[in-house]
């Protein structure tokens, strides 16, 4: 359900509990709608959407506690659908806080097969930048995991996104090309 329905549904209640004292028990929202000086009331214009049709409150046959029902469901479920979007925000502030703590590099590496990360880092992606047709053109990522990327033939060159999670910037390790022979 959309968050705009649920908020429309939770309008219905408000307005549902402060015409709930001027209805009589078995008037239904139709007739009380009628009335011409209840027409301007909150309850007579609001729209209820109830699967995917959307249908005028006075145009039903509900009887106000039947309508009080639907109020309750629709304040229960905005409460429940707040919640989860409550989860979702606290989710994504403690994702971007992870954000800070990456480190990320990516090295170039030419004339191989094989790309690897230092000691330190683990490999996030690896993509053939520069290639002939000569060389036999674009060549097919085969494995690509933590430790190292794998291409079926030799590339002219690869670039390998390495990355690590920690508060501080993995010192300035040296990078060898692995060089396949």
């Amino acid at each position: 359900m959309r968050i705009s329905t649920l908020m429309a549904l939770g309008g219905l209640a408000l307005a549902l509990t402060a015409c709930e004292t001027r209805l009589r028990g078995g008037q239904t929202v139709a007739e009380y709608c009628a009335n011409p000086n209840n027409s301007d009331k909150a309850v007579c214009q609001l729209s209820v959407e109830i699967n995917g049709t959307r249908t005028a409150l006075a145009d039903t046959d509900l009887k106000l506690s039947e309508a009080r029902e639907i109020a309750d469901s629709a304040t229960t479920a905005a409460a429940n659908a707040q919640a989860t979007a409550d989860s979702a925000m606290d989710m994504a502030s403690a994702a971007l806080n992870a954000v800070d703590d990456l480190y990320c590099e990516t090295h170039t590496i030419n004339q191989t097969n094989i790309g690897t990360c230092p000691a330190n880092l683990k490999v996030m992606s690896c993509t053939q930048t520069r290639y002939t047709y000569r060389a036999g053109g674009p060549s097919i990522l085969r494995e690509i995991d933590d430790e190292k990327c794998r291409f079926h033939d030799r590339v002219l060159e690869m670039r390998v996104r390495c990355c690590t999670v920690s508060n501080n910037a993995p010192s300035t390790a040296s990078f060898t090309d692995d060089v396949a022979g």
